[in-house]
């Protein structure tokens, strides 16, 4: 896609989460991407049709133990880290608030073991509380707004089991101002979240990426103690 494109489909993402948000729905803009998308994932800007670098790199260099262990990707998007997952061994489930991304998961890997549902964050069924051993989350808490951060970061927490860990990847500020969004990076105190609710931070990778200059991006490892 030229960067005229990228830019045009940037915009346009802006726009449908601002409308969104003056209608008081943080969450329903996703829904209008995917089917806007109209099964081109090459519209939806954060599909990649691969692993998700940061989570395939993570995998190679910290190799988790997945016999008998289980997996949650929040916002799974079209689903490439969620089979990522289940091939290493995890039992995996996998949600996302829009419909259309959902049933595009289930096209693209019709014979998989993964277990794809229409589900939203703040309404999860309470057995799954606790349940996990390993959460992956990819800039959900970053799409949101910050009214509603803390909220996001409690219930992300409240999935990770005993002594299970949580992978995070976000774009992060320097500052505790509220910046402007979507998306809105986190600060070093809306990170503190996690720690506070009981998740020990065990490691943090820093990067920037080559066509997003000045933007800093995390993978912050935590583990239930």
């Amino acid at each position: 896609m030229s960067e005229n494109n990228l830019e045009t489909l940037r915009n346009k993402i802006v726009d449908l989460a601002t409308e969104s948000l003056q209608k008081d729905d943080a969450t329903g803009w996703f829904e209008t991407v995917y089917t806007d998308a109209k099964g081109d994932s090459s519209q939806v800007p954060w599909a990649k049709s691969t692993t998700h670098p940061y989570l395939q790199d993570w995998l190679e260099k910290y190799p988790p133990q997945t016999e008998g262990k289980t997996a949650i990707v929040i916002g799974c998007g079209l689903g490439d880290d969620a089979e990522a997952l289940a091939k290493l061994g995890f039992k995996v489930t996998a949600f996302d608030i829009s419909p259309t991304a959902i049933s595009w998961c289930q096209e693209r890997f019709p014979d998989s073991e993964v277990n794809y549902f229409v589900g939203d964050l703040f309404n999860l069924d309470s057995s799954l509380q606790q349940s996990f051993d390993f959460v992956f989350e990819c800039r959900t808490i970053q799409a949101l707004p910050l009214k509603m951060r803390s909220q996001t970061i409690e219930v992300i927490s409240s999935l990770v089991g005993e002594k299970g860990i949580l992978l995070v990847v976000t774009r992060y500020r320097d500052s505790e101002t509220e910046p402007d969004g979507p998306p809105w990076p986190l600060s070093e105190g809306e990170l503190s979240q996690f720690q506070q609710l009981g998740l020990e931070e065990i490691r943090r990778d820093t990067f920037i990426e080559e066509d997003k200059p000045g933007i800093v991006q995390l993978r912050l490892q935590y583990q239930r103690s």
